[in-house]
C-alpha cells in the first residue's frame, strides 16, 4: 500500500476526530447555558464562558457548585 494513502487516511482521521471533539465540546456549552438558566441563581452565560474556556473542567464545576438544588 502506498504510503500517501495512509498519510490521507490518518489526516482524515484526525480531522473526523476534531469535529465530534469540536461538536462536543459546543454540546456542553449550549447545554451548561441552557440549563442555567433555568437551574442557577449565577448568570448563564458566565458559565458559557467557563465552559468555553475549559469545557470538561467547566462542567464538573458547574455541576458541582453551579446548580441549585431544584
Amino acid at each position: 500500500m502506498s504510503p500517501i494513502l495512509l498519510q490521507g487516511g490518518a489526516g482524515a482521521l484526525f480531522f473526523l476526530f476534531g469535529l465530534l471533539t469540536l461538536l462536543v465540546q459546543l454540546g456542553i456549552i449550549v447545554w451548561i447555558y441552557s440549563d442555567a438558566q433555568q437551574r442557577s441563581d449565577q448568570p448563564a452565560f458566565l458559565w458559557a464562558i467557563v465552559a468555553f474556556l475549559a469545557p470538561l473542567l467547566g462542567l464538573v464545576l458547574y455541576l458541582i457548585i453551579g446548580r441549585n438544588g431544584y
